[in-house]
């Protein structure tokens, strides 16, 4: 029964799994686009202290969405592990990694911004960086997904009875 489980996990991770190489695929777009087409991406040139202002504020949102998408994670795990309704274990979860991988592709694209904005490489890679760690951190994970199709079984032969 667990080794079939098991196996179905690996079959579901497959779309997870693409998921995130498209997340890290369009990491490296921001960078390739950025190396390449630097003279016809950068239009707006701002003032030094406002662009400071930028930054600073770009990297808060970028610390902080590191413990939001993993509360966000959390809950969403939970939710799917107990809300009733038709949707299975696979599309659940498929949710709940979209989100993260969209939170932590937020963060390269901040990184991009800046560039666009007239920031240095630096400030590139240093976002593409944290991105990356969060893309890493917050990878489909086997026992989540286990976790809620185990809730979901449950509950099912809990209304069976």
């Amino acid at each position: 029964m667990q080794n079939s489980m098991a196996k179905q996990a690996n079959t579901v991770f497959k779309s997870l799994w693409f998921l995130m190489g498209l997340m890290l695929l369009t990491l490296v777009v921001y960078l390739v686009v950025a190396h390449y087409y630097w003279e016809q991406i950068r239009i707006f040139q701002i003032s030094q202290g406002r662009l400071v202002l930028i930054r600073t504020i770009f990297y808060v949102l970028a610390i902080i969405a590191f413990p939001v998408t993993n509360l966000m994670r959390f809950i969403m795990v939970r939710l799917n592990q107990t809300v009733p309704g038709e949707a299975g274990a696979e599309r659940r979860y498929f949710f709940t990694v979209l989100v993260s991988m969209i939170s932590a592709g937020t963060i390269g694209m901040l990184g991009f911004i800046m560039f666009v904005l007239g920031d240095d490489y630096n400030t590139l890679y240093i976002f593409g960086v944290l991105s990356a760690l969060a893309i890493f951190l917050y990878q489909p994970k086997q026992e989540e997904y286990l976790s809620i199709v185990d809730a979901l079984a449950e509950k099912n032969s809990e209304i069976a009875e």
